[in-house]
């Protein structure tokens, strides 16, 4: 988690300055390593994810020195694979999600990954009429006049269609950077840190006479709004972009599954340092156009593309101590202190321990786990950077371990807040028992409620929160909403504390009235509460349709959320002692006792088993959600916040669907589309998906082998259509 909170600390700083100052802190080479390291680790340890994560973000927001310019389409950022196993899983994760089986052709293209500015440029009938980059994916920054004098952008297209947006890459090739160092030392300017830092200062000129000396160049790779196909394949399109005048890159190629792509790789990586200019990997992307519409995207990724990173740089170094950060569902993690060692051009201080038994070696019986050390303060550690991102400690020199060297000892209390570290059975985490007494625990929410993704309010970062928290003016969620009626008037006043005053403080008031109507997706998601992410929020908005909805169906599955608890801990502790014939008997009893005692009715069960049945939503989920209305304190900061909200329902679905507001299950094996096509389909048409049969279903959608759920339908009376039947109702033939 520490390194977690430093990155989001350093990311919101470089950003600021940056975006805001035009005074970047870090080259933008840095910035790009410190961001890729950030998503690394979410990706391997989602649990640990921050309100303020900058892998939420796509870019950052554009400089107010630019005007604005909303992309058409999108500019997103690309997954990443780090090994070869990972294209392969790409490769796989692209043929299930089509439903096209390992023997089926399926060609890729294969580019470098060049290490630039990216840049989108719109042509109307031909003539260039604006230029603008990623910002955050949404809105980018209005920078036209400097990218006229961009030699390898066209002014002009011949034979292009009526609308046109190109996307590619402004970059600086090391002759002319090198070149441009040496002007800049000669007048006694400053100097840039590598091609990508000067490139994106050069493009991001107020003055585009400067920009004009600078020497940038530009690849062209993609596009993004256009009124007539460039072709039917991404290769073909970037031979067209190349007919049309632009610069593409050479070493594109199309490729036959991973093996070919790998081989190309291999090639890339041995070119690498010949080639003029910087690439930090290769991108594959599926070639044909149909299947990436049908792949669509993830929140901030496509789903037919990946980016294949260069591999790690190993060096040894001493573990200077273990530090345990505490996270906003109260997760203890443990974070190794280095002497610093630059790996792989970036210097590394800091590496994540993954868990109390990574560290020890072992397990909680006492069994070895995979990847365990026996890690002790004072070690020589072997660290890497896996996909040159996320710092781990590969080894350790068991020879060079000082002699007084002793065993870490995790803590059994929280390092906040004193409050006991809980460690359920069957979880590797220890946890916080504080809750909202825990001061890391509550800014993290807080930080998680203003985040991006949740209330977004401009002016109120996680830097503000931490600071209002610690002076005492904001403890709860709420209190954000009160900061007007507390601390805009009388002797205590926003606008008399330091780096404020009247103007900024009445700006950051209005900025939080105007969040106070807010989604109930988004709503949901800021509560911060475990395993309830983006996605997990959206479909509980879209189930429930209201705040009120949720709450009275959480209330009332409480039972049987209750039950569900101690029968899983009840089959853990029986499998701990499977081999005890002396105790099974009596485990078993316990195990009856157990659930008897908190046996729901059938409200509850049934309010339980429609939470459960929203597709995506598990157990796991449903607990945590339930837990969290039970808690009577975190209950009543919530129910406040709420209080102080508009919280608006889910758009209405479409309603010219013969599915619109209808409940459908999808089983058994579909032969035309894949489960998650067919889920999106339908979502898109008005429907709710459930992921079981119940009295609430609608129809049921049901393939080959589809088993108790296609008797359980029959048995309720409900519709069962085979999949030509779903196809020809949605009018999808």
């Amino acid at each position: 988690m520490a390194e977690l909170e430093q990155l989001a600390k350093q990311l919101g700083q470089a950003n600021q300055a940056y975006h805001g100052d035009d005074a970047p802190v870090m080259s933008d080479d840095d910035y790009d390593r410190l961001k890729r390291r950030n998503a690394a680790i979410e990706e391997k340890f989602p649990d640990l994810k921050r309100g303020d994560s900058p892998s939420d973000q796509v870019g950052a927001r554009p400089s107010d020195g630019f005007s604005k310019v909303t992309h058409a389409v999108r500019m997103l950022s690309l997954g990443n694979a780090f090994d070869d196993d990972d294209v392969t899983d790409f490769d796989g994760s692209v043929r299930k999600y089509l439903n096209i089986g390992p023997d089926t052709p399926l060609a890729y293209t294969s580019e470098p990954k060049i290490d630039g500015l990216s840049l989108s440029l719109r042509y109307e009938s031909g003539v260039l009429v604006q230029a603008a980059t990623r910002g955050d994916g949404s809105v980018g920054e209005n920078v036209t006049a400097n990218a006229r004098t961009i030699s390898d952008i066209p002014e002009r297209l011949n034979g292009a269609p009526d609308v046109l947006e190109v996307r590619g890459e402004v970059y600086m090739a090391h002759d002319d950077f090198a070149a441009l160092n040496a002007r800049q030392s000669e007048n006694g300017d400053k100097t840039f840190a590598n091609p990508r830092n000067a490139a994106a200062g050069s493009l991001r000129q107020l003055d585009s006479g400067v920009t004009r000396k600078r020497p940038l160049r530009f690849f062209a790779y993609a596009w993004g709004e256009v009124s007539e196909p460039l072709s039917d394949t991404q290769y073909g399109a970037i031979k067209r972009l190349a007919e049309l005048g632009f610069s593409t890159n050479p070493l594109t190629q199309r490729c036959n599954g991973p093996d070919e792509m790998i081989a190309h790789y291999r090639s890339i990586e041995e070119q690498r340092a010949t080639l003029g200019y910087d690439i930090d990997g290769v991108v594959y992307k599926v070639d044909d156009l149909a299947l990436q519409s049908r792949l669509g995207f993830r929140s901030t990724t496509p789903r037919w593309a990946i980016a294949h990173k260069f591999p790690a740089e190993l060096a040894w170094t001493r573990l200077e101590s273990i530090d345990i950060q505490v996270g906003r569902t109260g997760a203890l993690s443990p974070v190794a202190r280095l002497t610093p060692v630059t790996v792989g051009g970036v210097v590394v201080s800091n590496a994540t321990l993954h868990n109390e038994d990574y560290i020890a070696g072992r397990d909680s019986r006492g069994g070895d786990i995979r990847g365990g050390k026996d890690i002790r303060v004072g070690d020589w550690v072997q660290v890497y950077r896996a996909g040159d991102v996320i710092p781990k400690v590969a080894d350790v020199e068991l020879e060079k371990r000082p002699k007084d060297a002793q065993p870490f000892q995790f803590p059994e209390t929280c390092p906040e807040c004193g409050s006991p570290a809980v460690r359920e059975e069957g979880d590797s985490v220890r946890r916080c028992s504080g809750g909202l007494i825990c001061p890391a625990q509550a800014v993290e929410k807080l930080r998680h409620m203003v985040s991006r993704a949740a209330f977004d309010i401009e002016g109120l970062g996680a830097k503000q929160v931490e600071q209002f928290y610690a002076d005492g003016w904001i403890a709860k969620p709420a209190d954000v909403f009160r900061l007007r009626d507390t601390y805009g008037s009388g002797i205590q006043q926003l606008k008399n504390r330091e780096g404020w005053g009247e103007t900024s403080a009445r700006k950051l008031f209005d900025a939080i009235d105007e969040k106070r109507r807010i989604d109930l997706a988004r709503f949901i998601f800021s509560l911060g509460i475990r395993h309830v992410g983006e996605v997990a929020a959206r479909d509980l908005a879209l189930h429930y349709l209201g705040w009120d909805a949720l709450t009275q169906a959480l209330d009332a599955a409480r039972p049987a959320a209750l039950a569900h608890r101690a029968a899983d801990e009840a089959e853990t502790i029986e499998r701990r002692v499977a081999q005890d014939e002396g105790r099974r008997a009596r485990i078993a009893e316990v195990r009856a006792a157990a659930i008897a005692a908190v046996a729901p009715g059938d409200v509850a069960q049934a309010a339980w088993d429609d939470l459960i049945g929203v597709d995506g939503i598990g157990p796991a989920l449903a607990a945590s959600l339930s837990d969290a209305l039970a808690n009577p304190d975190e209950r009543t900061a919530i129910e406040d916040l709420a209080q102080q909200l508009n919280i608006q329902p889910p758009d209405a679905p479409a309603a010219d669907s013969p599915v619109a507001g209808k409940t459908v299950v999808f089983t058994g094996t579909l032969e035309k589309m894949t489960r998650a096509e067919a889920k999106a389909r339908a979502e898109a048409l008005g429907a709710k998906v459930a992921g079981s049969v119940s009295a609430k279903t609608d129809i049921l959608i049901a393939g080959p082998g589809a088993g108790s759920k296609a008797k359980k339908a029959a048995e309720l009376g409900i519709d069962t259509l085979d999949e030509d039947g779903w196809l020809a109702l949605i009018g999808d033939t």
